[in-house]
């Protein structure tokens, strides 16, 4: 295969990510892509340390190739977060204001959703530990006693 091949095949990766990245930079409000491809790239790489099994797997083959790499290229951590810790964690490593890094994580989830899909967001919200559902802008589903 020829490098030219290669890159027309990657294209199709490359338009996903760059529509990807404009979703939430319209979103969220971002003056820049760039501001916006920080934002994906520090969430989804929070996401890639806290979703494990078959939802990680099923995710990434579902993203954009390049926000898919973001994703597993994580180690998942041993802790689980909720969905606050999440944010103060995020925040943290970046030295970003918690209520600036509850924007950018709102922003980015709600961009990943439909990628995802009903059935898949609801059974990564099951395995993530409580607060997430509101950070992808739904109510927190609760288990019935």
């Amino acid at each position: 295969m020829t490098s030219e091949q290669s890159a027309q095949l990657q294209q199709p990766h490359d338009r996903a990510y760059e529509h990807l990245l404009e979703k939430v930079r319209h979103d969220g409000a971002y003056p820049t892509r760039e501001r916006a491809e920080e934002a994906v790239r520090l969430v989804l790489a929070g996401l890639g340390r806290q979703l494990t099994g078959d939802e990680r797997v099923e995710l990434a083959a579902r993203l954009p190739l390049e926000a898919a790499r973001v994703l597993t290229a994580q180690i998942p951590d041993t802790r689980p977060l909720t969905g606050w810790a999440f944010v103060k964690d995020l925040a943290a490593r970046t030295g970003a204001s918690p209520a600036t890094t509850r924007w950018d994580t709102g922003s980015v989830f709600r961009a990943i959703a439909p990628y995802a899909g009903p059935d898949l967001l609801t059974r990564m919200l099951h395995q993530l530990s409580p607060g997430y559902a509101l950070l992808f802008g739904l109510a927190e589903l609760t288990q019935a006693a």
